[in-house]
């Protein structure tokens, strides 16, 4: 099984064809990765026990988000600690990229693609997963409750349509 990396130079020729690019310096390349996950108002060991499951999946140690201001009808102060996120990059961004792909969406329960609305009209892609427990290295015993994250695949490409015939190509299952 081809890395994504690999598949990457593989697709060149074919994605320089399709997109009608003569230089190799135009083609759209992945950037980077942004895993982010909310958790809300939970106690101390519940942040701990997911921020853990974060960096397992990540291969880093996340970044605690804080809340920026106060809202008294949600019980929330600034300062508190409401999320994580992960900004991985080279080797870390084409493993995390290449376990998605192969392991985590065919896992998903009734999974028929994912969906083509999660682009930002500048070639980044952004999805919703419900559930963290469909990676491998998750084990959901560890985890307190149900967490899902957003994961944001930011490219170089200058429009929705090549950015995802690149992912296409390196294998990401687009639905309807």
């Amino acid at each position: 099984m081809l890395s994504v990396k690999e598949k990457y130079k593989q697709i060149i020729p074919e994605l320089q064809k399709k997109l009608g690019v003569a230089n190799r310096m135009q083609l759209p390349r992945l950037n980077k990765v942004v895993i982010n996950m909310g958790f809300g108002i939970v106690d101390k060991d519940v942040i701990k026990k997911r921020v853990e499951g974060l960096a397992k999946l990540a291969g880093q140690r996340p970044v605690i988000t804080k809340a920026r201001k106060s809202i008294s009808n949600f019980k929330l102060r600034a300062g508190m600690s409401i999320g994580a996120k992960v900004t991985l990059r080279s080797h870390r961004m084409y493993e995390f990229l290449d376990r998605f792909i192969n392991a985590a969406l065919p896992r998903i329960r009734d999974f028929r693609g994912l969906s083509v609305r999660g682009f930002d009209g500048r070639g980044n892609y952004t999805m919703g997963i419900k559930e963290m427990d469909i990676f491998p290295e998750i084990d959901p015993n560890e985890l307190a409750g149900s967490q899902g994250m957003d994961i944001t695949i930011v490219t170089t490409a200058d429009s929705d349509e090549h950015a995802r015939e690149m992912l296409r190509l390196l294998g990401m299952p687009f639905g309807g």
